[in-house]
């Protein structure tokens, strides 16, 4: 009879799975603590792996206050980034709770947060920036009932009388997503703004146009949120109501760039740069949008019974 090979040891992970730990989402930091026991304790105990707190999709629809507050104490009140992408069961209580118990935080993404009140992001807000303390990225564009009031308090919170850099309609979603490396002074401290039009607090958005940029009557009228003035999907310039195309997907894009996209080889509708992705692929009809391929579709299978 053979003697039976004794299993051996596993061998450690790499190093570089510990380096990379501080810069990994809750969901990837919680998967890894399951891994071995070697990173379980790292995880648990390494307080610079809790220091940028970010959970996003899909871990966001399950945090509640009580799991924000229980992952968060892991940081020890080190926390220096608070990112909660679209959690919408976070409210008040857990957000204050948590800039309590970390002090230091200096970029805040509350983004589509909507159990947050505006007067507990104020009271949040006004928290952190006590002392010379205060945060130097605030992003909280979907947080509902905001009013020129709260901006005004959020500003004089924030202590930087400083021009907000331009924000260009096709360039919008960079600036509402986490970026672990955002270099200081070089983005927005906050994202929304009073709309110059409209007089709502929303993004507002400047114009790419070169005409806009060298007019300072011009570029007065057209910056302003994308309810007042239609901006192109693709290049982010402003439009007037005759110049804007039709694409398959509903957005908006300027005649320029609607010539430079392909089309449906039915409907001759393009798809905007974010929908890219929702062209149907035929190798013989060439593309297809999803309205025309369902339709073609319904219409072989009524054939068919026919």
């Amino acid at each position: 009879m053979e003697e039976s090979s004794q299993p051996s040891d596993a061998e450690p992970p790499h190093e570089a799975l510990f380096l990379v730990l501080p810069y990994l989402p809750v969901r990837e930091l919680l998967n890894m603590s399951q891994v071995c026991i070697s990173l379980r304790d790292a995880v648990n105990k390494d307080v610079l792996a809790w220091r940028n707190f970010l959970v996003q999709p899909p871990l966001n629809f399950n945090l509640s206050d009580q799991i924000l507050l229980t992952l968060s104490s892991k940081a020890n009140g080190g926390l220096t980034t608070l990112a909660l992408i679209n959690c919408p069961k976070v409210t008040d209580y857990g957000l204050q709770r948590v800039v309590e118990q970390n002090p230091l935080i200096n970029k805040m993404y509350l983004p589509s947060c909507t159990g947050i009140t505006p007067e507990g992001l104020v009271s949040a807000v006004e928290m952190l920036c006590q002392g010379s303390h205060t945060l130097s990225t605030l992003r909280i564009n979907g947080i509902h009932n905001l009013k020129k009031e709260h901006i005004d308090m959020l500003m004089l919170s924030l202590k930087r009388n400083l021009p907000l850099e331009p924000i260009y309609y096709h360039e919008r979603a960079n600036l509402s997503s986490f970026n672990i490396r955002e270099e200081e002074g070089t983005r927005r401290i906050i994202d929304l703004e009073i709309c110059p039009r409209c007089s709502e607090v929303r993004m507002v958005y400047d114009c790419p146009r070169v005409a806009c940029k060298n007019t300072e009557l011009n570029c007065r009228q057209c910056k302003a949120c994308k309810f007042c003035t239609p901006r192109c999907e693709n290049c982010g310039e402003c439009l007037g109501y005759e110049e804007t195309e039709e694409t398959a997907c509903s957005d908006v894009v300027c005649s320029e760039c609607w010539l430079k996209l392909p089309k449906c080889n039915f409907c001759n509708k393009p798809y905007c740069k974010r929908h890219t992705d929702w062209w149907c692929s035929f190798s013989e009809s060439g593309l297809i949008c999803r309205v025309c391929d369902d339709e073609y579709h319904e219409y072989m299978s009524t054939s068919d019974v026919l």
